[in-house]
C-alpha cells in the first residue's frame, strides 16, 4: 500500500472524528436532557387532553417544542458562558471548551426560536404558538437575563418556563389552555424549587464561586430546607388536582400518594441533617429522586387518564 494512501486514510479518519465531535457539541448546545423532559411532559399534556390524538399533529407539536427547548438551551449557554466556565457542572459545555463560539450559539438560539414558534402557531394553532413564545421569553429574558444572577427567587419565578410544556401540549390538542391544563402547570411549577434547591445544596460552592445567588449560598442550608419543605407540601397538594378536576382517577391518586410519600420522606431526612458530607449526599438523593418522581408521575397521568 502506498504511503500516500495510508496518509489519506488517516486524514479522512481525523476529518470524520472532527465532524462527529462538532455534531455532538451542537447537540449538547441544545441541552438534550432538558429537551427530553420538555418533550415528554408536552406529550403527556397533549395525550390527556380531550379529543382523539392525530399522530401528525402530535409529532409536529413535539418537534416544535423540542426546537423551542433547544433554542432556550443555546441562548442560555450563550448568555451564561462566563459563569459556566467557573462551575464544575458546566465547565465542559461547548462554549467554555471553545468548540462552539458564542455567536454560533446565539444564532442557533434565535433561528430555532423563530422557526419553532411560527411553525407551531401556523400549522397547529396560535394558542400553542403563543405559549411556546412565552416559554422561551420567560426562560431567556425573565430567568436567565433578569433573575438568575440577582435573586434567590430565580428558580421559583423562572420555573414558570419549565412548567408550560404540558400546557402547550394541551393547547395544541384543544386550542385552549383551561384549568385542567393549568393543574399540570402547577405540578411542575411547585416541583421545580425543591428539585433545584436540592441540587444547589449539593453544589453550593460551585454556585457561590460563579456568583449565582442560589438560596443555599445566600440564606444557608437551614432556610433552604424550610423552603424545600414548604414547596414539597404544596407540590403534594397539587398532584391531586387532576383527580379533583375529573380527568384522572383512583389509580393515579394511589400511585401519586406512594410517590409523594417517598418524596416527603427523603426531604425529611435531608432536613434532619445539619451539615457536612451527609447533608450533601442527602441533597443529591432528593435531587435524583425528584427527576424519577416527575417522570413517574407524568407516566401515571398518561396511563391513568379516565
Amino acid at each position: 500500500m502506498a504511503v500516500s494512501d495510508v496518509t489519506g486514510g488517516r486524514a479522512r479518519v481525523r476529518r470524520r472524528a472532527v465532524y462527529i465531535d462538532r455534531a455532538r457539541d451542537r447537540v449538547l448546545l441544545l441541552k438534550p436532557r432538558v429537551m427530553s423532559l420538555v418533550v415528554f411532559t408536552g406529550a403527556v399534556g397533549f395525550a390527556v387532553a380531550p379529543g382523539s390524538v392525530e399522530p401528525a399533529v402530535l409529532g409536529l407539536t413535539l418537534l416544535c417544542m423540542a426546537a423551542g427547548a433547544g433554542a432556550c438551551g443555546a441562548l442560555n449557554m450563550w448568555y451564561d458562558a462566563d459563569i459556566d466556565a467557573l462551575m464544575k457542572r458546566t465547565v465542559m459545555r461547548p462554549i467554555p471548551r471553545g468548540t462552539i463560539s458564542g455567536a454560533e450559539a446565539l444564532a442557533w438560539g434565535i433561528v430555532l426560536s423563530v422557526l419553532s414558534v411560527f411553525t407551531l402557531g401556523h400549522y397547529v394553532n396560535w394558542t400553542a404558538g403563543y405559549l411556546l413564545a412565552l416559554t422561551i421569553a420567560i426562560y431567556m429574558f425573565v430567568y436567565t437575563m433578569g433573575l438568575k444572577r440577582r435573586t434567590t427567587q430565580n428558580i421559583v419565578i423562572g420555573g414558570a418556563s419549565g412548567a408550560l410544556p404540558p400546557v402547550i401540549g394541551w393547547a395544541a390538542q384543544t386550542g385552549v389552555a383551561d384549568w385542567n391544563a393549568l393543574s399540570l402547570f402547577l405540578i411542575i411549577f411547585l416541583w421545580t424549587p425543591p428539585h433545584f434547591w436540592a441540587l444547589a445544596m449539593g453544589r453550593a460552592q460551585d454556585y457561590a464561586k460563579a456568583g449565582v445567588p442560589m438560596l443555599p449560598c445566600v440564606a444557608g442550608a437551614r432556610e433552604t430546607c424550610r423552603q424545600i419543605q414548604i414547596y414539597t407540601g404544596l407540590l403534594v397538594f397539587s398532584t391531586y388536582l387532576p383527580v379533583a378536576l375529573g380527568f384522572e382517577g383512583v389509580v393515579y391518586a394511589g400511585i401519586a400518594t406512594a410517590l409523594n410519600a417517598v418524596f416527603v420522606q427523603r426531604v425529611i431526612v435531608l432536613c434532619r441533617i445539619d451539615e457536612g458530607d451527609a447533608q450533601t449526599r442527602a441533597a443529591f438523593r432528593v435531587f435524583g429522586y425528584s427527576i424519577f418522581y416527575l417522570f413517574a408521575l407524568f407516566v401515571v397521568l398518561l396511563t391513568g387518564a379516565s
